[in-house]
C-alpha cells in the first residue's frame, strides 16, 4: 500500500488558501504561472548535470542540455545579452557569483547603502560581501529622498573602485544606468547592476535597460519577471568564461535544472505582447496606489514611485505605529506586507518605521487602479482601528470579497 504524505499536502493547500484569499502586497513576491509550476515539479528534478550544456559531468543530460540551452537562448534574446548564466539558486548567489568573478578578497567596491534602500549583498557588514570585499555606501539626498549622483561620482573618484554596484531593495525610483556608466568609466570601475526588483519591469518596457550599460547584469526570476525562485546572471562577452566558472566550479554544484527549465518558461512568459501590458499595469498600479495612500496621510518616501514598489513612512500617520507592528495588524487583516526602514530611520530594523509595499502579484491576479484604492482604503481601516477586532474583522472579510474577483489560483 502506498502512504500519501496528508500533513505535508495538506500545509501546500493551506498556503494556496492563503494565497487566494489575502492580498499579497510584498514587492518581492508574485505569482507564478500554472506552466511554471508544472516545469518546476517536473522529473527534471531528478537529474544531475553538473557543468554546462555539451560539457556535463554526468551522462545522460541529452534533454537537460536542450532545455537549459533553451533557458539561456530565451533570456539572451529578451534583455539582449551577449551571454547569460541560468545556473544561480538565487539573487544572493548570482551576486556572489559575479564578486568572484571579477573582485579579489579587499577589492573597493561601491554599492547603495542598506539603510537607503539596497541590498545585503551590497555590502552589509553582516553579509558576505562587506565581510569579503571593501564596500563604501552611497544613498539618496535628504532634501527628495532619491539617489546623489554627484556623491557617487565623488565616492568614486575618492575611493577608485573596482566594481560600482548598482540596483536596490527599497528605492521605489528609476535607477539611471547610464549616469553609473559615465561614472564607471570616468574612474575605470566595471559597472554590475543588479535588477533583482525590476527585471520584469526591464522585459516589459518600462525600466532602462541597463544590459546596454553594464558589463554584468544579476536578477532574481521571481518578484517582477513571475518566474521560479532563482537567479540568473548576463554579462559582456569578453567576461562569459569567468561568469561560468564562478557559478561553477567557483559556487555551486549541480544545478537545479527543473527550476531552470521553469525559468524558460518565465522568459517565453515575458516575450509576449501580453507581459509588456502586464508590466505598464504594475507601475499604472503603484502610482493609483501611491496617490490612494497619500489621502491616508501615508507618507511616501522621495514622494511617489516610478516602478513596482512603495515606501510607506508611518510616521505622518500614526507616530507612534512603527512597521513591525503594522505588519502584524495587517496580517490579522488579511494584508500581507513587510515592515522596512525608511531612509535615516531612528528606529531599528527589525522595528522599523515603514512598510515596503509592491504591486506585482495584485496585478497578476488581475487587479487594477480602481481595486489599489480600495486596499488603501481597507490599510487605513485596519491600522486606525488596530485596537479592535470587530474592525481588523470586517477589514479581512473586506479582504476576501475583493480576493474572491481576483483569484490566482483558482
Amino acid at each position: 500500500m502506498k502512504h500519501r504524505d496528508t500533513e505535508l499536502f495538506e500545509i501546500i493547500q493551506r498556503e494556496k488558501t492563503r494565497q487566494n484569499t489575502t492580498l499579497q502586497l510584498i514587492a518581492s513576491e508574485n505569482f507564478a504561472s500554472e506552466e511554471v509550476l508544472a516545469a518546476a515539479g517536473s522529473v527534471l528534478t531528478n537529474k544531475y548535470s553538473e557543468g554546462y550544456p555539451s560539457k556535463r559531468y554526468y551522462g545522460g543530460n541529452i534533454h537537460i542540455d536542450e532545455s537549459e540551452s533553451l533557458a539561456i537562448w530565451r533570456v539572451k534574446k529578451l534583455f539582449g545579452a551577449e551571454h547569460a548564466n541560468v545556473q544561480p539558486h538565487s539573487g544572493a548567489n548570482a551576486n556572489m557569483a559575479a564578486y568572484l568573478a571579477v573582485l579579489q578578497p579587499g577589492d573597493t567596491v561601491l554599492g547603495m547603502s542598506l539603510d537607503h534602500g539596497g541590498h545585503l549583498t551590497h555590502g552589509s557588514p553582516v553579509n558576505f560581501s562587506g565581510i569579503i570585499y571593501n564596500f563604501a555606501g552611497y544613498g539618496v539626498t535628504e532634501s527628495d529622498e532619491r539617489i546623489d549622483y554627484d556623491n557617487i561620482a565623488e565616492l568614486a573618484r575618492e575611493k577608485q573602485p573596482k566594481l560600482i554596484v548598482a540596483g536596490s531593495t527599497a528605492y521605489p525610483r528609476i535607477i539611471q544606468p547610464d549616469l553609473i556608466r559615465k561614472i564607471a568609466d570616468e574612474v575605470g570601475a566595471l559597472f554590475m547592476f543588479d535588477a533583482a526588483h525590476v527585471a520584469g519591469l526591464i522585459a516589459g518596457g518600462v525600466y532602462p535597460n541597463p544590459v546596454e550599460y553594464a558589463d554584468i547584469v544579476t536578477f532574481t526570476n521571481h518578484k517582477t519577471m513571475r518566474g521560479p525562485r532563482g537567479g540568473t546572471i548576463l554579462c559582456k562577452a569578453e567576461l562569459a568564461d569567468a561568469i561560468d566558472k564562478a557559478v561553477f566550479p567557483g559556487l555551486q554544484g549541480g544545478p537545479l535544472e527543473h527550476i531552470i527549465s521553469a525559468k524558460a518558461v518565465s522568459f517565453f512568459e515575458a516575450d509576449t505582447p501580453e507581459f509588456k501590458n502586464y508590466a505598464a499595469q504594475i507601475v499604472k498600479n503603484a502610482q493609483a496606489f501611491a496617490d490612494a495612500l497619500g489621502t491616508h496621510n501615508f507618507r511616501l518616501v522621495s514622494g511617489g514611485t516610478d516602478t513596482h514598489l512603495l515606501l510607506v513612512d508611518l510616521r505622518t500617520f500614526d507616530e507612534e505605529l512603527s512597521g513591525k507592528d503594522a505588519q502584524i495588524v495587517l496580517d490579522k487583516a488579511g494584508i500581507t506586507t513587510n515592515k522596512n526602514t525608511v531612509p535615516d530611520d531612528p528606529r531599528s530594523p527589525f522595528v522599523a518605521s515603514g512598510l515596503r509595499l509592491g504591486t506585482p502579484a495584485v496585478t497578476t491576479a488581475g487587479m487594477r487602479e480602481g481595486e489599489m484604492s480600495t486596499i488603501a482604503d481597507l490599510m487605513a481601516e485596519a491600522l486606525k482601528g488596530r485596537n479592535d477586532e470587530a474592525v481588523l474583522k470586517k477589514v479581512r472579510a473586506g479582504v476576501a470579497d475583493l480576493c474572491a474577483k481576483f483569484t490566482p489560483y483558482p
